[in-house]
């Protein structure tokens, strides 16, 4: 079942305030972060758009995300490649099995060779797969990154979920709200170098700086990796290291789930407050035995959606990704690109057990 939002759909989605922690890292092949820049042409102010351009038909859209097996973008990844056939296209899904930072390089060289009409990618770095992206561009395939972020000369569009910062403060307010502004808590985190994790960590940090949170300790940001069992493990060691704490926030639907399920069995549930991201299959079991009282997420299959539309839309000449151009996203409706490329979804939903039993994702 779609989450649908009136007011998006009503009127075009605009940039907010993301931030992009860069972090300096080699990228494959022997090109730097610096060097990379001059690698190939980049800017969409070298093409001209044209609104009035049909969606092409037969494009080649291969979704490239964090790694394989993981749930929540087989849901983002699936349902792009079906909205491909919207528009009488192909998607495929390919990746890694881990999430570590060079891990997707190899798979974007093999789409290259493939001459595919698009990659979408959900970043696992944000700089270790700029060298290969930008030969893609330069070899006029479009890139487009969903869900976590490249470096933003790396891509022509980013499609967020939602405001960076929206995310960031708004699950700090949550857990703030549930623990009574008081006491220790821990964020359990993807990967070190995820865009996405780290842009949504400094805004909770931010928010934490606030007066109301004077009486609420952040002791560790730990780090799952976006595999079960380590998340599982960081939790566990995370409740031993500080066994006083009152909450946990997990940006991360593998982390938050697994943390679910470590309290789900321990003496700690009803306890410790867990809040975090997360769809509502995997975490319906754990509010329905009163191990977390709600969680967030956007709709993974609208993330989806939109990124096939807006890959189709670039290379279709639509739009190049430059700030202010717009495109239609089929039965999503009209969408503006914003500053830095950046085009965002729409706002996350608050799951409950109120709510959770409506929505199947």
């Amino acid at each position: 079942m779609m989450i649908h939002n009136s007011a998006r759909r009503r009127a075009a989605v605009t940039a907010t305030t993301a931030c992009l922690l860069a972090v300096s890292l080699t990228a494959c092949g022997g090109t730097t972060k610096d060097s990379a820049k001059n690698d190939a042409p980049t800017a969409a102010s070298s093409a001209k758009a044209d609104p009035n351009a049909p969606l092409k038909k037969n494009l080649k859209l291969a979704f490239l995300p964090k790694q394989i097996n993981n749930p929540y973008e087989k849901i983002v990844d699936e349902a792009g490649i079906a909205a491909a056939k919207d528009f009488s296209s192909t998607g495929k899904e390919v990746g890694p099995s881990d999430a570590s930072a060079s891990s997707q390089v190899s798979y974007i060289n093999t789409l290259i060779q493939q001459r595919q009409d698009a990659i979408l990618i959900a970043a696992n770095d944000p700089n270790a797969v700029c060298g290969p992206l930008k030969q893609a561009m330069a070899k006029k395939i479009k890139v487009v990154a969903y869900d976590s972020d490249t470096a933003k000369d790396c891509r022509q569009l980013f499609i967020n979920q939602a405001s960076s910062e929206e995310i960031g403060r708004s699950l700090v307010q949550h857990l703030g709200a549930q623990i009574g502004y008081k006491g220790k808590i821990a964020i359990l985190s993807a990967t070190q170098n995820a865009t996405n994790q780290n842009t949504w960590i400094g805004f909770m940090k931010d928010e934490l700086k606030l007066p109301k949170y004077k009486n609420m300790q952040l002791v560790k940001v730990a780090y799952g990796d976006d595999a079960d069992q380590k998340s599982f493990q960081q939790t566990q060691g995370l409740l031993q290291a500080y066994p006083d704490l009152k909450g946990i926030i997990s940006p991360t639907t593998v982390g938050i789930a697994a943390a679910a399920r470590y309290l789900s069995d321990s003496s700690y549930k009803g306890k410790v407050v867990l809040n975090g991201l997360g769809t509502p299959n995997q975490m319906r079991k754990y509010v329905k035995d009163g191990t977390v009282t709600q969680f967030s997420l956007w709709n993974p299959e609208e993330l989806g959606y939109l990124g096939s539309y807006a890959a189709a839309a670039l290379a279709s000449g639509q739009i190049t990704g430059a700030e202010g151009e717009k495109f239609k996203a089929g039965k999503l409706g009209e969408y503006t690109v914003g500053k830095n490329g950046e085009v965002i979804l729409g706002e996350p939903t608050v799951f409950s057990k109120a709510n959770i039993d409506k929505f199947n994702f």
